[in-house]
């Protein structure tokens, strides 16, 4: 058996080396990532801003189910979507389980709730600041979305930042729908608890300090972003 220098060593090598097996899992795993990210994103940035600058009936009911959702486990995610989704599901002809597409579904459901709970708390303190010019210069809607969109923009790609990070290391709700299928399905979360499964610790390792230097630029951009203010 290695010991873990060993391991260590090995794991450096498969990184250094970019072996096949370890870049088509990273790409995978970016691809899906990145993908659910900006789906989010452009949908639900601006829709937030639309929640902000409304007052509705329930508008405080539904920032609070928006903040609740923050806890809903992606197990259970997983589950939904592999239900409606399998060949007994309701979408079952889409043909959609076990393919990068359901994998971009479940991420897409997971950040939701952090993006917008982010970036309403960031448009909202920008709003408030700017909504009597605004409407004393008889702004649209559209405009006054557009400019407070601009003008919390550093919190809002913070937000985004934040959200790309957490999809990055989900493993239940991708495992369940993607199958953790080789050279297809397979992400850097999964690709950890199968390869540790079977003994490959130095694979399982380079995977890991992967997904440890991914996150680790993500806080350094984080932290650029808010000590430029």
């Amino acid at each position: 058996m290695l010991d873990l220098y060993d391991i260590i060593i090995d794991a450096f090598n498969i990184m250094l080396g970019v072996e096949e097996y370890y870049f088509t899992i990273v790409i995978t795993s970016l691809y899906v990532s990145v993908t659910a990210t900006i789906v989010a994103s452009l949908i639900f940035i601006p829709l937030s801003a639309l929640i902000v600058v409304n007052n509705f009936f329930l508008k405080k009911f539904l920032q609070i189910i928006i903040n609740s959702l923050l806890a809903l486990p992606p197990v259970v995610i997983g589950l939904f979507l592999y239900i409606i989704f399998s060949r007994m599901g309701i979408f079952g002809d889409l043909d959609l389980l076990y393919t990068s597409s359901i994998m971009i579904i479940a991420q897409v459901i997971l950040i939701i709730p952090i993006i917008m709970t982010l970036a309403i708390n960031s448009i909202h303190g920008i709003y408030i600041k700017y909504r009597e010019y605004l409407l004393s210069i008889h702004s649209s809607q559209v405009s006054i979305i557009i400019t407070i969109l601009w003008e919390s923009r550093k919190d809002i790609i913070v937000g985004v930042l934040v959200a790309f990070g957490r999809v990055l290391s989900e493993v239940g709700a991708i495992i369940i729908v993607g199958g953790n299928i080789e050279n297809l399905t397979r992400t850097m979360t999964t690709g950890i608890v199968l390869e540790t499964s079977k003994g490959e610790l130095s694979i399982a390792l380079s995977l890991g300090i992967t997904l440890l230097l991914i996150s680790f630029t993500l806080n350094i951009l984080i932290y650029l972003l808010r000590t430029n203010e």
